[in-house]
């Protein structure tokens, strides 16, 4: 027992371990590019090949497949929540049109102002430190998935699907939250160029802003009358007419992402137009970037607690100054986003926690099988002793699953799961 203890403390701390390798090897693509180009195929390459080589001896198969429709079930929904939010993002830059981008003013930051001032008075290694892109949205989604993996290695309770479930489910809520409060009210960008440089949308404003919102806009004594009157009462200044491209059976989305162009080619489909947007550019509340890092964060610090959540949790408050730093977000952003994703995930413990909530479930099963087990005690027959104890260790395994159906399934996961990891850090590594 103790040598087993033993084990599963280095296998722990082998864990962490190699999720501060991941981070500072990745790190060293900005200090050191060489050494990057020869040690991240060796990092990647030495991780997968561990989860591959464990996975035949990994004993929780079958509680994976209980928690496949689960896991599959939160893939789906945070699918869709990510599709509405690109398409909200592109609502609330092209609404107001580029013109409104450029000559919006940055809101007041007292968090902005803190940090100027204290590059004033901190040593120049501090402020570098702190300006330092230690890391990205990529290396918390990959620090998940190495999270993910680790049960595998009995570093992490299974099932592993449950953990992904869970993520998944959470995140999704996360991001309708967040949807649900950007275009709710939409606010001006710390970083006045940005839309220009980065979104095809009409220079004037919607129809809709021109009549409920630009006449109103800079006049005190218009917003006078249309509080004493509650309907609009200034008429709609001459602005070009909306373009109306042939979008199909996505029409609809026309008046919502607000397109440039008439041509109907692949270039200005209502895809590509999403896919060109990216992230937005008005100030989202709240960060999204800041949601990952904080779910992340709290799966670690659930699952495996010590010295690794400790670092992972600096890192997370080093993104968000650096996020309010360089003006990608306000500091309420960063704030709001710490605390939806620390009660968003607390909230959603009842799909997967690392606490053990088995024992209920265990003593029912003993009760069940009490009768039989004091049976097979009398009647000496060790391997129906072992059976039954099996039973109640693993209450929730179908022996209905056959070994080949078991098999298929955890090769279906491995290639599946590695082929996210590699999707996620392709489509997120530059932030």
């Amino acid at each position: 027992m103790a040598r087993s203890g033993l084990g599963f403390s280095i296998l722990r701390g082998g864990l962490g371990v190699a999720a501060i390798c991941y981070v500072g090897v990745d790190y060293l693509r900005r200090i050191a590019p060489s050494w990057h180009a020869f040690l991240q195929p060796i990092l990647w390459s030495v991780l997968a090949l561990a989860a591959v080589c464990r996975a035949p001896f990994y004993p929780h198969w079958s509680t994976e497949l209980q928690s496949a429709l689960p896991f599959v079930g939160s893939l789906l929904f945070l699918v869709l929540a990510l599709a509405l939010e690109a398409i909200s993002v592109q609502f609330v830059t092209a609404v107001l049109g580029l013109d409104w981008h450029r000559t919006a003013p940055p809101l007041p930051d007292t968090g902005q102002w803190l940090f100027l001032a204290l590059n004033e008075r901190l040593p120049l290694t501090i402020v570098q430190v702190l300006r330092a892109p230690l890391i990205g949205l990529h290396h918390y989604l990959m620090l998940f998935l190495m999270l993910a993996f680790s049960v595998l290695f009995d570093c992490v309770k299974a099932p592993g699907l449950g953990l992904g479930a869970r993520y998944m489910f959470t995140m999704a809520v996360g991001r309708l939250l967040r949807v649900m409060t950007f275009v709710a009210t939409i606010l001006p960008s710390a970083r006045p160029w940005c839309a220009s440089a980065r979104f095809d949308v009409p220079d004037h404003p919607h129809p809709w802003a021109q009549k409920y919102y630009m006449p109103y806009s800079s006049d005190p004594n218009m917003i006078r009358q249309l509080l004493r009157h509650d309907m609009v009462n200034v008429p709609v200044e001459e602005y070009p007419a909306e373009i109306i491209p042939d979008w199909g059976w996505m029409k609809f989305l026309v008046n919502i992402l607000r397109p440039t162009s008439p041509s109907t080619s692949e270039e200005t489909s209502w895809f590509n137009t999403l896919k060109r947007a990216g992230g937005g550019c008005n100030d989202l509340v709240y960060s999204g970037h800041m949601l990952v890092a904080v779910l992340t964060a709290m799966a670690w610090t659930e699952a495996y607690p010590g010295w690794t959540s400790a670092v992972i949790w600096f890192l997370v408050l080093h993104s968000a100054q650096r996020e309010i730093r360089e003006r990608h977000h306000y500091s309420v952003d960063c704030v709001v986003a710490i605390y939806v994703g620390i009660l968003l995930w607390r909230t959603t413990s009842f799909i997967w926690s690392a606490k053990d909530r088995s024992k209920t479930l265990k003593l029912a099963q003993l009760a069940k099988i009490e009768g039989r087990l004091v049976q097979a005690a009398k009647d000496a027959d060790i391997e129906k002793v072992r059976e039954l104890l099996n039973q109640v260790d693993n209450p929730i395994q179908d022996k209905k699953h056959t070994k080949w159906a078991l098999w298929g399934f955890a090769t279906f996961v491995i290639v599946f799961c590695l082929g996210i990891g590699l999707l996620a850090f392709t489509w997120t590594a530059d932030g």
